[in-house]
């Protein structure tokens, strides 16, 4: 099976550990942020939005950590 997570803008909904797997450069910014649980068992079905508030992130924080995954991924933030 191949996904289209390269080319696809990450959002609340995307797969903690699909994103991780698809993209491993981007498992370093996710740990600085404090998401610990990165290769939690957890992470196989929590979406990122399920992650981050398990770590105690509030909508903004949230938000700021998606526009920084997307940015070092090269995909633009929609206006």
């Amino acid at each position: 099976m191949k996904f289209k997570i390269n080319k696809m803008k990450i959002t609340r909904k995307t797969n903690l550990n699909e994103l991780v797997m698809r993209r491993p450069e981007l498992a370093g910014l996710l740990l600085s942020s404090g998401m610990g649980c990165v290769g939690c068992p957890m992470a196989r079905s929590e979406t990122l939005e399920d992650g981050c508030r398990a770590h105690g992130m509030n909508d903004e924080e949230i938000k700021k950590l998606i526009d920084k995954l997307n940015k070092k991924t090269g995909i633009k933030k929609k206006k």
